[in-house]
């Protein structure tokens, strides 16, 4: 199991840009936003001070702007989405954007690192 602390720490290492607005990687809009989305107040406490501590540490060049926002409703992905890394290994996407996400993951994270793919 992954602790709420451990798993912003882990999105904001290997995953998300948090100076970026509407944007991950390739690609643009409000979909691509970085965002935390706490579910309880102990969650919200976390991502404010893990956001602080972002803030002051000088490790990024441009602000950080990731907002936290209040929870609204779940939309899985769509279908073709689903999986996708998994079905899609040698996929250009994967290749040129995930590949290098998932090594950082495995170098950075060694103990939350499988490499076999689990379903949720």
């Amino acid at each position: 199991m992954v602790r709420y602390d451990q798993l912003v720490r882990i999105i904001f290492s290997v995953v998300a840009d948090p100076t970026l607005k509407d944007r991950q990687g390739p690609d643009e809009g409000t979909q691509y936003r970085a965002a935390l989305v706490p579910l309880s107040e102990e969650q919200r406490l976390v991502a404010s001070a893990y956001l602080a501590q972002m803030k002051a540490s000088g490790v990024w060049k441009k602000p950080v702007i990731t907002p936290i926002e209040g929870y609204k409703k779940f939309y899985p992905a769509e279908g073709y989405h689903q999986d996708f890394m998994a079905k899609n290994r040698k996929h250009p996407y994967i290749l040129a954007w995930d590949v290098a996400k998932v090594a950082a993951l495995k170098k950075r994270f060694p103990g939350f690192y499988k490499p076999d793919f689990t379903r949720g």
